[in-house]
């Protein structure tokens, strides 16, 4: 999600002996690679879909066992008072890094992700768009994952972080984004036994096609961000071409909206269409990226619409 800038620090503290009691409890089988394979990078899983051991973004999520474990973690989540998508625990080992990347999959489209650090040190620095920090142990941060971002850990020691998804109600936004009050003013979440929190997470609501006004929102968004990497008259032309194509497309997406609904009739149809989008944005593309982040302008097309047309994978082009 795009934010006015790199990072917010949220006004809320929590018990990092206690987050660390927890994460040092878990056994060895709870820690799973990191689903790209990068070297250093590992994860618990806390929320996923149907609670089980998964990276998927879409279906009902909900607690797996590891969080289960995990009392005063389930009330760090469910003291913020929103609905979660996917949790973990992001586990980075001494020397390790995350390379520079910016998110462009359509799950990050309305999702923040707030890390509190457990395990850390000063040596950990977050990258993100030019800005530093360092996020100190039993913090709550936010950040702006669609501008390009990287982590080090250049500590002798493996650097660990609650990291949860959400879209936000309008209080965490205000919470998060407007004015903080001084830091002695800031609230601590106490871990409280008898607490019996309610953890709220997310379900699978994506309608079989993906309706003409959320195809909109995303082209829109798209077409405003799409430039030339390289300033040439044939780039200027290709650029000006495929903003016609995605235009067209919303329009044509819309009429089979309105003819077919969204609850998956006519499905062959709308497959013919983002294929037919895809091969003709694939030769116009070439040298168009993302304003804010460099990606290319045919990757954030393939990873935030047109893979996400329909609810199953076949609307890859």
């Amino acid at each position: 999600m795009r934010l006015s800038q790199p990072f917010f620090q949220l006004p809320v503290l929590f018990d990092v002996e206690r987050l660390q009691a927890e994460v040092a409890a878990l056994p060895v089988e709870a820690w799973t690679a990191h689903p790209d394979g990068v070297p250093g990078n590992s994860a618990a899983r806390l929320i996923t879909v149907d609670g089980t051991e998964n990276d998927g973004h879409h279906g009902q999520m909900l607690p797996t066992r590891w969080l289960d474990a995990m009392p005063y973690a389930l009330q760090v989540l469910a003291g913020f008072g929103v609905v979660w998508s996917r949790a973990r625990l992001m586990r980075l080992a001494p020397g390790a890094s995350v390379p520079e990347h910016a998110d462009v999959h359509h799950h990050w489209h309305t999702r923040v992700r707030v890390h509190v650090p457990i395990f850390t040190r000063p040596e950990v620095r977050f990258h993100c768009d030019g800005d530093t920090v360092h996020m100190a142990a039993g913090e709550a941060w936010i950040f702006d994952n669609w501008r390009r971002h990287r982590v080090e850990n250049q500590a002798s020691e493996a650097r660990v972080h609650l990291v949860a998804d959400t879209t936000g109600t309008a209080a965490f936004w205000q919470f998060a984004c407007g004015k903080p009050p001084p830091r002695a003013q800031w609230r601590t979440l106490a871990w409280n036994p008898q607490s019996k929190p309610r953890l709220l997470t997310e379900g699978d609501q994506r309608a079989p096609v993906m309706p003409a006004a959320e195809v909109q929102l995303l082209i829109d968004d798209l077409r405003a961000e799409v430039t030339v990497a390289i300033d040439t008259a044939d780039a200027r032309a290709r650029a000006t071409r495929f903003d016609r194509l995605l235009e067209s497309f919303v329009f044509d997406w819309r009429q089979l909206c309105a003819l077919h609904g969204t609850a998956g009739r006519a499905r062959p149809e709308f497959l013919r269409l983002a294929s037919a989008v895809h091969a003709g944005a694939a030769p116009l593309a070439d040298g168009l990226v993302a304003r804010t982040n460099g990606a290319a302008a045919l990757l954030v097309l393939e990873k935030r619409v047109l893979q996400q047309l329909l609810t199953d994978d076949a609307a890859a082009a």
